[in-house]
C-alpha cells in the first residue's frame, strides 16, 4: 500500500532540494535580476532623500540572493549613506545562508543587518508586544505571501511601516502564470499543510484595490523548464513534480490517477509550450509596487 501524500514542507531537505532544482530549471531568478537591474533604480530614486539614514525591511529573505542585489541599488542610488537593513526570515538555514553570502560580499561597510528569525506573523506580534513602531523608506517581500494565515491584514501592517514616500515591493506569481490554472483544478488533491494560499497578482490588485491603496504592476517573463517531468524515473523530473505540488515524493505516494491527469495537464498549451524539444512551463512573476 502507498504511503499517504504530505506536504513538502514537513521535510525541509527535501523542500531545499527541490526548490534549488526548480531555480536551476526555471529563469525565476534571472527575471528578478533583470527587475532589479533595469526598473529598481527608478523606484527607489525617491525614498532616500535627504536622509542620512535609509531604513529597509525585508520580510521572508531566503539566503539573500535578492536582497542584496537590492541593496546594491540603493547603495549606488545614495552613495555613502548609512542603511540599516533588518531580515525576517523563519528559517535558520536560510539565514545561516545569508550570513555567509553577507561574509563573501565586499562594499558593504555602510550597510547594518540586522537577523530576525521570525515569520512576519512572529514580527508583527513582537513589535506590538514591545510596542514599536519603526518606519521603513522601503519593504519588499519577494515570493513569500504564500505562507501567511492574513495576506490582507499583513499588506495593511507592512503598508502601515512605511515613511512617508516609502514603498513596499511585493513580488508574486503572475495572474497570467500557468499556476494559477493548474492549482485551480488541484489544489484541493494536494496536501496543502503549512502552504497557507495559493495567491497571484490578481489576488493581491485586488487586495490593494479594496482597501484604495496605489500601485504600480510590472509583468516578469519566466518560464520552468518540466521536460524531465516526463521521464519515468528521472530524478530531477520527480524533485520538480514534488515542488509544482508541493508534495513530498510525489511521484511514489501520489494515486495513480492523480498523477497521470496531472502529468497530462502539464502538457497542454494552458500550462506549458513546447519550444526546442523543451516543455516549457509558464512560471511569470509579478512585482507590484505600493506607495506609502
Amino acid at each position: 500500500m502507498a504511503s499517504p501524500m504530505r506536504s513538502l514542507l514537513t521535510n525541509h531537505a527535501k523542500y531545499y532540494e527541490s526548490f534549488h532544482c526548480f531555480l536551476a530549471n526555471s529563469t525565476e531568478h534571472q527575471c528578478m535580476e533583470e527587475f532589479m537591474e533595469r526598473q529598481l533604480p527608478a523606484i527607489i530614486d525617491s525614498i532616500g532623500n535627504g536622509k542620512s539614514t535609509i531604513n529597509i525591511l525585508s520580510v521572508g529573505s531566503g539566503a539573500g540572493e535578492m536582497d542584496l542585489l537590492i541593496l546594491s541599488k540603493v547603495q549606488a542610488t545614495y552613495p555613502g549613506v548609512t542603511i540599516n537593513n533588518d531580515v525576517v526570515e523563519p528559517s535558520a538555514h536560510q539565514i545561516l545562508k545569508y550570513k555567509e553570502r553577507v561574509a563573501e560580499t565586499s562594499n558593504l561597510k555602510n550597510i547594518k543587518f540586522t537577523w530576525h528569525e521570525e515569520t512576519a506573523y512572529e514580527y508583527e506580534s513582537r513589535m506590538n508586544a514591545e510596542k514599536k513602531s519603526k518606519k521603513w523608506a522601503f519593504i519588499h517581500t519577494i515570493q513569500m505571501l504564500y505562507y501567511v494565515k492574513d495576506i490582507p491584514a499583513t499588506i495593511r501592517y507592512l503598508h502601515s511601516l512605511l515613511e512617508a514616500g516609502g514603498k513596499l515591493l511585493i513580488i508574486v506569481l503572475s495572474g497570467t502564470s500557468s499556476w494559477e490554472v493548474l492549482w485551480k483544478k488541484y489544489a484541493s488533491s494536494v496536501p496543502l499543510q503549512n502552504f497557507s494560499t495559493f495567491i497571484t497578482s490578481a489576488d493581491i490588485t485586488r487586495i490593494l484595490d479594496s482597501a484604495g491603496l496605489k500601485y504600480q504592476l510590472h509583468e516578469l517573463q519566466s518560464y520552468m523548464d518540466i521536460t524531465s517531468c516526463f521521464v519515468k524515473g528521472n530524478k530531477e523530473g520527480e524533485l520538480l513534480l514534488d515542488f509544482l505540488t508541493q508534495t513530498y515524493d510525489f511521484c511514489n505516494t501520489a494515486p495513480p490517477e492523480l498523477k497521470r491527469q496531472f502529468i497530462e495537464e502539464l502538457r497542454k498549451p494552458e500550462c506549458s509550450e513546447i519550444r526546442d524539444g523543451k516543455v516549457l512551463f509558464n512560471n511569470n512573476l509579478s512585482a507590484i509596487v505600493v506607495e506609502s
